[in-house]
């Protein structure tokens, strides 16, 4: 998929690659879906309060999302794109607000991004094999 100004935020910051930011976007929508907060399909419609995932769920939503995409492979993947710590998420967030490819509420702050959680141990120590496509 490919994501209208990607490119000049990556540009701008080439701590973290492309498919770091598509990744932000699809594991945003998995985690609406996960919350059942889905914004409306209408082209032009822009999601409302009741659609916004603050900083914590969007990490459980991503890591979660990263284990059904790349399974033990997540945590080498997330390194090969640049992100080695929670608060990475929260740099690629803020880069897309700052690019005005992703909205934010007043209360959202990078800080809620800071050592949320261990990624090694989020991604590969925790790991759990699922047999139901649900979790």
């Amino acid at each position: 998929m490919h994501y209208a100004g990607l490119a000049e935020v990556v540009r701008r910051d080439p701590r973290y690659v492309y498919e770091a930011y598509e990744f932000m976007f699809e594991a945003l929508r998995y985690t609406q879906a996960m919350l059942d907060r889905l914004p409306p399909e209408e082209r032009g419609a822009e999601p409302g309060a009741q659609h916004h995932v603050s900083g914590k769920e969007l990490l459980e939503g991503i890591r979660r999302y990263a284990q059904r995409q790349f399974g033990l492979m997540a945590r080498t993947v997330f390194r090969m794109w640049g992100i080695n710590r929670t608060d990475d998420f929260g740099e690629i967030v803020f880069n897309l607000v700052e690019a005005n490819l992703m909205t934010r509420t007043d209360t959202d702050r990078r800080d809620d991004f800071r050592a949320v959680f261990d990624l090694d141990r989020a991604l590969v120590e925790d790991y759990q094999i699922k047999l139901d496509e649900t979790d």
